[in-house]
């Protein structure tokens, strides 16, 4: 279904008619597809509402959407939706991006899982390096266009772990990423970007909401990241993930949702 805005459309589906909601925000390159495998498993106590984010999937946007933008527009989504309060999980970008709404919105977060997430870069010249290798990425897709895009993706050192997939899965995968469009990636790397999106190092220490920070632990990068993350944290639980890269999710589905249900129902259980 579509939420329309003056500027923009979002694609969104809501699987359940009632029960725990739960928020799914996908990664780059990835779309509502991205969390398929959950719908398909889906506890009956859930209720699933998954997003495009700008620049992926059916999602349209008629003008660049800044990190600050889009948490706007979501909350309005959600507004929409009647969800006053429900749990958010994000997976890379996603979870930047669940990271930034909680911290616009947290009233309306019980609570937070962070698959592989950041929150941004702390040093003004880390953020303006990133900027200029994203704008390097965006002018590569609209080059070079998106297979030769994919190809390049595919292959970094951060997805390696995902060589040992299945060949059926990582063609799956493939097929996902090749189904997004060269503009729309280009957007939301100049846009929604790690170096443009606010650096939220400094007031983690205030978000108050119980926060899951998932990683696997061939992600070297990211465990060290988000066990800083955990100490600046006042309710933050980290758990590393064994024999999984940076995509969780992907490595191990039901590692993933038996530690997302289980944050989720212990947060449930204790309001």
């Amino acid at each position: 279904m579509y939420f329309t805005l003056q500027d923009a459309d979002y694609w969104y589906e809501v699987h359940g008619e009632k029960g725990i909601p739960l928020v799914l925000l996908h990664g780059f390159t990835g779309s509502t597809k991205t969390w398929q495998f959950f719908v398909e498993q889906r506890p009956e106590q859930f209720q699933l509402i998954v997003v495009d984010l700008p620049g992926h999937g059916k999602t349209k946007t008629k003008q660049l959407k800044s990190m600050e933008d889009c948490c706007a527009d979501l909350k309005k989504l959600f507004d929409e939706l009647g969800l006053q309060k429900f749990h958010l999980a994000g997976y890379s970008m996603g979870g930047r991006t669940a990271l930034s709404f909680a911290m616009f919105y947290p009233e309306s977060i019980v609570s937070l899982i962070l698959e592989s997430a950041s929150p941004g870069l702390e040093e003004v010249e880390e953020r303006k390096e990133r900027v200029e290798k994203d704008e390097e990425l965006a002018r590569k897709l609209e080059t070079e266009g998106i297979e030769s895009f994919v190809h390049f993706w595919e292959n970094l050192p951060l997805f390696a772990t995902q060589k040992h997939l299945t060949v059926s899965l990582q063609d799956s995968i493939r097929r996902g990423r090749l189904a997004q469009s060269a503009s729309g990636l280009a957007a939301s790397l100049r846009s929604m970007g790690t170096g443009q999106q606010p650096s939220w190092w400094h007031l983690l220490g205030n978000l108050k909401l119980p926060v899951l920070l998932l990683v696997g632990e061939l992600d070297t990068k990211y465990v060290e990241l988000n066990q800083k993350m955990q100490a600046k944290l006042s309710a933050g639980e980290h758990v590393v993930c064994q024999d999984t890269g940076h995509a969780v999710h992907i490595e191990d589905e039901q590692l993933f949702i038996d530690h997302v249900v289980r944050f989720i129902t212990e947060r449930e259980d204790i309001s």
